[in-house]
């Protein structure tokens, strides 16, 4: 079997491994970047990838790095997390701060969630954000993703509670938008 690789225009994704441990510290450890994740500790060493990395096996996930197709660039991580008795999954994702903006996020999950229903056979893909960063909303809004709702103080982060704004897309709605 082919190791798995999704390619886009200017980006590649394809599994983290230990490899990419020394790029991925630096960006994934950036304040920032954990403040607008729930899965993402502040500070973040290299054991914490190690054991980032280890965990994706054992919970099945599919865990990609992302990087930049011109020059190679490490610049994030996206996933999905299968629940696959309902057919299911929640896509999740960080960007470095360097490369917020640029369109990235919404190129890599474009391409994450057609592999989800294509390769995957998912039904249903959802994925949620801190209510304090509307940009992650904008980004699955682009991807066809659509606003089902906020959960009132739904997680902790740091001592706070966090409302969580959910999004959605089903494959009838991705397999109509290709048409």
């Amino acid at each position: 079997m082919e190791p798995l690789l999704i390619e886009t225009e200017r980006l590649i994704l394809r599994p983290l491994s230990e490899a990419d441990i020394p790029e991925l510290v630096p960006l994934i450890g950036d304040r920032r970047v954990a403040a607008t994740t729930l899965r993402i500790p502040h500070p973040f060493h290299e054991q914490d990838a190690r054991d980032f990395l280890g965990s994706a096996a054992k919970e099945n996930e599919l865990r990609l790095g992302i990087r930049l197709r011109n020059d190679n660039t490490f610049i994030g991580g996206m996933g999905l997390h299968p629940y696959p008795e309902h057919k299911r999954a929640e896509l999740g994702y960080w960007l470095g701060v360097p490369y917020w903006g640029r369109g990235y996020a919404t190129e890599a999950g474009r391409a994450v969630v057609k592999y989800g229903f294509e390769k995957c056979g998912l039904n249903r893909i959802f994925a949620g954000h801190f209510k304090h960063n509307p940009a992650s909303g904008r980004v699955l809004a682009k991807i066809g993703m659509k606003y089902e709702g906020c959960m009132r103080q739904n997680i902790v982060k740091w001592d706070e509670f966090v409302d969580i704004e959910v999004y959605s897309i089903l494959k009838q709605e991705f397999d109509s938008a290709l048409k």
